[in-house]
C-alpha cells in the first residue's frame, strides 16, 4: 500500500514512534485542571495551526462528544502535527461517525506518523468496518503502523465473533512472516487477546498452533516470551504442554 521508501518521516524499524508519544500530558490531574473543553471547541475551528493541533491534543485528554465533527474535519488539515493530533483526539473520543473517516486518512494520507494515529484510534473505535482496512496496514503498511494496527485488531474481541475470526488470520501471517521482532511480539499478544473469546474449533486451534511455533521457533527470545505469555494468558491445555515439554528438553 505505501512504499518506505517514500517516507521521510518514518525510518523502517528505527522509527517506531510517533513525534506525540513523548509529549508530556498537557495536564497532570494532580497539579492543574484539564483544558477548559469550551474554549479548546472553539480553538478546533482556529485559522491557526498551531492552535487547532493543541486543541486537538486537548481532547486526548478531554471526552466530549461536541468534539468528534470538528476533529473528523481536522483529519483532512493541511498540517500533517494537525491531523495526527486529530486522530489520536478520535481515539479518546471514539464515534462510529469516524469509522470511515479513518478508514479514508488510513488509505490515502501519505504520513506514517498520521497512519499510525488513525489505526488506534479505529482500534478504539471498536468497529467491524475497520477489520479489513487494519488487516491490510498490518500486512503492507510500514512498521510503525504494522506495529499499532496488530494491537488494533485485538480490540476486534469487542465487536463479535465474526470479527475475531476474521483478524486471526492476518495476525497469524504477520507472527510468522513479519520482520520486525515488535510486531511479531504485539501479533502474538493480540491473538492471546482474540483466543479468550474463542470455542474449541478450528480457529482457535490454529492460532495455538502458531504461538506455540513461534514459542519454539522465533530467533528473537522476546517474541518467544509474548508468545509464551499469550499461551499461559489463553490457558490452553495442550499449548502448556507443550511450553513445559520444550523446557525440561532444554530447548532454549
Amino acid at each position: 500500500m505505501y512504499d518506505e521508501d517514500d517516507l521521510s518521516l518514518l525510518d523502517a524499524e528505527a522509527e517506531l514512534e510517533s513525534p506525540l508519544d513523548k509529549i508530556e500530558p498537557l495536564t497532570h490531574e494532580s497539579e492543574v485542571p484539564k483544558p477548559d473543553p469550551e474554549e479548546m471547541l472553539a480553538l478546533l475551528v482556529s485559522p491557526l495551526p498551531q492552535q487547532r493541533m493543541l486543541a486537538a491534543r486537548a481532547f486526548c485528554d478531554i471526552e466530549d462528544g461536541r468534539a468528534i465533527p470538528r476533529l473528523i474535519n481536522l483529519l483532512t488539515d493541511t498540517c500533517p502535527l494537525v491531523r495526527v493530533s486529530a486522530a489520536y483526539g478520535i481515539g479518546r473520543n471514539p464515534s462510529a461517525d469516524a469509522v470511515e473517516p479513518l478508514i479514508a486518512k488510513l488509505n490515502h494520507d501519505w504520513n506514517g506518523y498520521v497512519r499510525k494515529g488513525v489505526v488506534w484510534a479505529l482500534g478504539n473505535c471498536r468497529d467491524r468496518r475497520s477489520l479489513i482496512p487494519l488487516a491490510d496496514a498490518l500486512k503492507t503498511d510500514i512498521p510503525a503502523v504494522r506495529l499499532w494496527a496488530a494491537t488494533a485488531l485485538a480490540q476486534m474481541a469487542d465487536v463479535g465473533y465474526e470479527s475475531v475470526v476474521g483478524a486471526i488470520p492476518p495476525l497469524i501471517s504477520a507472527l510468522v512472516q513479519d520482520n520486525v521482532a515488535a510486531v511479531r511480539s504485539n501479533c502474538a499478544w493480540a491473538i492471546g487477546q482474540l483466543c479468550r473469546e474463542l470455542p474449541s474449533n478450528v480457529v482457535y486451534a490454529t492460532a495455538i498452533d502458531a504461538l506455540i511455533q513461534i514459542f519454539a521457533e522465533d530467533t528473537d527470545l522476546g517474541v518467544r516470551e509474548d508468545a509464551k505469555a499469550a499461551i499461559l494468558g489463553v490457558g490452553d491445555t495442550r499449548g502448556l504442554q507443550m511450553i513445559e515439554t520444550l523446557e525440561q528438553e532444554g530447548w532454549f
